[in-house]
């Protein structure tokens, strides 16, 4: 039996649907992300050019943009049990190059940045606070890595209640398979999987 219908067969595949009040939310796309030296490679690269158009559409719509960037104090004061696994995500400062967002992708004026120092976009952030004060019911997800960053994002905005858009051209991993194993996990369980093209139309 296939993947798809043992999921179909216990319930899993549903649709979270797009809601009527969307949010852009730009996860990590940092230079050293962007490096394959440091923590970038696979498909990283291109999820990132491909998160452009998109941008500018959501832009053009005038939907709020959230980026998110990991940031940990200079003195090591914040580092915790992510960066034992991770040892070198501690070099994620305010101020290092490293953690800087990419050019092709720079915020605009009165776009929010998250600073954290998890995994998920919520955890230990105002970002929930923040849409739901905006009213938002969608969160449209772009980013790295998809098995990480981005999956613990997803979860905890459907935990939320918000409905997740995962745009599958426009995530990105520094390996092929598991960024292919959370795209299915994620379509499985916790969001709707678009294509960049798509989500433009729909906006």
């Amino acid at each position: 039996m296939s993947e798809h219908k043992i999921y179909e067969r216990q319930g899993y595949g549903g649709s979270v649907g797009f809601g009527n009040a969307p949010a852009l939310l730009v996860v990590d796309f940092v230079n050293g992300f962007l490096d394959p030296e440091l923590f970038g490679g696979g498909n990283i690269a291109e999820a990132a050019a491909r998160t452009g158009p998109l941008l500018a559409a959501a832009r053009k719509t005038g939907i709020p943009v959230v980026f998110t960037r990991v940031v940990y104090a200079e003195d090591g004061s914040d580092v915790g049990m992510f960066c034992r696994k991770a040892t070198r995500l501690s070099q994620l400062t305010e101020h290092a190059d490293t953690s800087q967002i990419i050019e092709g992708l720079a915020p605009a004026s009165g776009e929010l940045i998250v600073r954290k120092t998890q995994a998920s976009a919520f955890f230990g952030t105002g970002l929930a606070a923040n849409l739901i004060a905006k009213h938002i019911d969608t969160v449209i997800v772009t980013g790295c890595t998809t098995s990480g960053c981005v999956r613990a994002s997803v979860v905890d905005a459907v935990s939320y209640n918000f409905r997740p858009i995962v745009v599958t051209d426009c995530v990105g991993d520094r390996a092929l398979g598991p960024h292919d194993a959370n795209l299915f996990d994620m379509g499985q369980k916790y969001a709707d999987l678009m294509l960049c093209d798509d989500v433009v139309a729909r906006l």
